[in-house]
This record gives C-alpha cells, sequence and structure tokens, in this order.
C-alpha cells in the first residue's frame, strides 16, 4: 500500500439522497413557519375589520339622564311614573303631575343644555350608513346589530319585533325612520341574544305615537312630538325636539349601560336604588320604608312572620312579646332565634328583580 498516495473518495448515492432529504426538510419549515405568519396576519386583518364595522353606539351627552324631554309641553293623564328626569325647553307648561324620580327641569339651564345634546344626538344619528331597509312594517321581523333605514313610516301593526344582540352586550340598534313611528295596541319589541335597551334608538323624522299597552325599548329622538298612549311602557327615553311628549299612566324605566352614565353604550344595564325599590314595591315584595315608631314596614308577597316592630304583607302588625319569667340571658337567646327566623322569612318571601340582560321584552 503506497501510504504517502491520498486516497480518492468517491461519493455515494446514498449521501446525495440524505442531502437532499435534509435540504427539502429545511424548506418545509421555511415554509410552515411563513403560512403561519400569513395565517396569523389575516386573522388579526379579519378581526381589524369586524371591529372597524361594528356599529358604534350613539352619545347623548347631557340628554342621557332624562326619561322625558320635551319642546313645547308634557301632558300627562293618570299614575305615569318616570326612574329618570323630566325636562322641558323652551316650553313651561308640564300638566297632569307625573311621578317623576329624578329631577325635573323646565326651561332653565339644564334642560336648555339638554336639548342642545339631544339635537347632536339626532343628526349624528340620522348621519350614519345603513346596514338595509327596515322596510315598512316591523312585526314578525328579527333584526341583526346595524343601522336600518325606513325612507317613510315606519308602522309596528301587531305581534312582536325582534332585536337579536347575537350574543354581543354591546350590539347597537338604529333606526332611522323618515316620517312617523307608530305601534299598535299590545305590540312589543323583544331583545335576545344579550341586547340591552341602552343601546337601542329609534330616530325619528316627525312624530312618534305608542300604542295602548304596548312594551316598547329604546330611545325614540322624535324631530316633533311622542305620544304614549294608555299603559304603554318604555324601557328607555322619550325625547321630543319642538313637540309636545303626551303621556297617559305610563311607566319609562331607565336604560343605562354600567360603562357609561352618559349613554355611551356598553357593558351590563344596571338598576338604580330608586328603580329596585319601586319594583320591589309593585312586585309584591321587599321594599321597606321608614316608620314613626323607628322600625320598617316590610311587603312581602304572602303574611309572614317579621322581627318586633315590623308589619307583615298582610298588613297586621307583629304581637307584642308575652312577659317572660324566665332569666334575662334566656330571653335574649330566643329573641335572637326569633331575630334570625325573621330574616330567613323575609329572605324567601323576597321576589328575583327583573333580568337587565338577555331575553327582554319591554
Amino acid at each position: 500500500m503506497n501510504r504517502g498516495v491520498p486516497q480518492k473518495h468517491e461519493s455515494r448515492p446514498s449521501d446525495s439522497l440524505a442531502v437532499s432529504r435534509r435540504s427539502a426538510l429545511r424548506a418545509g419549515r421555511r415554509t410552515v413557519r411563513i403560512g403561519l405568519v400569513l395565517l396569523g396576519s389575516l386573522s388579526s386583518l379579519v378581526f381589524a375589520s369586524s371591529a372597524l364595522g361594528a356599529t358604534a353606539t350613539v352619545g347623548l351627552g347631557q340628554a342621557a339622564s332624562f326619561s322625558v324631554l320635551a319642546g313645547s309641553t308634557v301632558t300627562n293623564t293618570g299614575p305615569t311614573t318616570m326612574f329618570g328626569d323630566l325636562g322641558l325647553a323652551p316650553g313651561s307648561s308640564v300638566t297632569g303631575a307625573p311621578h317623576v324620580l329624578g329631577q325635573t327641569h323646565v326651561d332653565d339651564a339644564v334642560a336648555t343644555e339638554a336639548k342642545n345634546a339631544l339635537t347632536t344626538a339626532y343628526n349624528e344619528a340620522a348621519s350614519r350608513p345603513t346596514n338595509g331597509s327596515a322596510g315598512t312594517q316591523l312585526a314578525g321581523q328579527m333584526f341583526s346589530p346595524g343601522v336600518y333605514n325606513a325612507s317613510e313610516s315606519l308602522l309596528l301593526s301587531s305581534g312582536t319585533v325582534t332585536l337579536n344582540a347575537e350574543g354581543n352586550p354591546n350590539a347597537v340598534f338604529i333606526f332611522q325612520i323618515g316620517s312617523t313611528l307608530i305601534t299598535g295596541s299590545n305590540t312589543a319589541v323583544s331583545l335576545v341574544g344579550g341586547a340591552q335597551a341602552c343601546n337601542v334608538f329609534w330616530e325619528v323624522g316627525s312624530s312618534a305615537t305608542l300604542g295602548s299597552g304596548t312594551h316598547f325599548v329604546g330611545t325614540i329622538m322624535a324631530a316633533a312630538s311622542i305620544t304614549a298612549n294608555t299603559a304603554a311602557t318604555i324601557h328607555g327615553r322619550l325625547l321630543a325636539q319642538t313637540g309636545a311628549v303626551t303621556l297617559e299612566e305610563n311607566t319609562i324605566t331607565t336604560s343605562t349601560c354600567a360603562s357609561s352614565a352618559s349613554g355611551s353604550g356598553g357593558g351590563t344595564e344596571t338598576t338604580t336604588p330608586e328603580e329596585t325599590t319601586a319594583l320591589e314595591a309593585t312586585s309584591g315584595g321587599g321594599a321597606t320604608t321608614p316608620t314613626t315608631g323607628g322600625g320598617t314596614t316590610t311587603t312581602t308577597g304572602a303574611a309572614g312572620t317579621t322581627a318586633s316592630g315590623t308589619t307583615t304583607g298582610a298588613g297586621a302588625a307583629a304581637p307584642s312579646p308575652v312577659a317572660s319569667t324566665t332569666s334575662p340571658g334566656h330571653h335574649k337567646r330566643h329573641a335572637h332565634h326569633r331575630a334570625r327566623k325573621a330574616s330567613k322569612l323575609r329572605s324567601r318571601a323576597r321576589p328575583a328583580l327583573p333580568h337587565r340582560r338577555g331575553s327582554f321584552t319591554g
């Protein structure tokens, strides 16, 4: 063997095959990485376009705290209750003494600022690009979130119109109505899929009329006047720019989203302390009022035993304790037991408040 002569190594086919496989593997990995980056970018673009496409709520500004806001007069017949404020500007005539749980502002600076804010909100809602037509008849229709237009009048002649938030509590519904909004007797606006009344707006080109017994939802912003006929209930607001608001035995509850006191929308709707008390009183349980004797009067759905110094749901006063001949400690233990038992009974008698999310009608 000649050790001084270098030996030549011939490449074998198996070596070339291994190199080719490694190269292909590296190329495949690069392709996968590039694909993942592109997929991530595409997902971001889709998410961004969805966010940009969502309908923004209508900011009501200083008008958000008002249940009723009118331009010329406010006229009421019967026991109407509103949970928010009552405002009138530039008119000065409020007749019929509606029960206002908020504040009343008649032709003052607060009412004037609220009217200016209403004009701004009305014009902003009217200028929104639409997602489609609302048609002329709402009965039996279901709407997804968005902006809908009715070039002339919009009628809910019977039954129910449903607004479906599709699981998004921030979903906004805006209806642009060229002329009048009219609902028939005993009709309803139903909210499903997490929809909230605070995110529903009806921009009306002239006047709105709610039929007797209508269960209506949302903020009505009318260019002229609004009439709520006998026993119509509104979970929202009646805001009229120039004309009158006419009421008759109505209940107008607040619709303010928790994330914004100015009505800018989003979040879960809240129940105000005043509304909670009134709802409990009307539903037959749980509302408490002070008495001259220093105790409390508790209304429950059925007669029950309460602690000393209170009245049961049947209206009968609890009997005074019989004088005891037992020791003071024994008497205290029995008094403590009676108080605990009364507390449990009151807890069981207290009804649940209406839900503010999910399916809601009126």
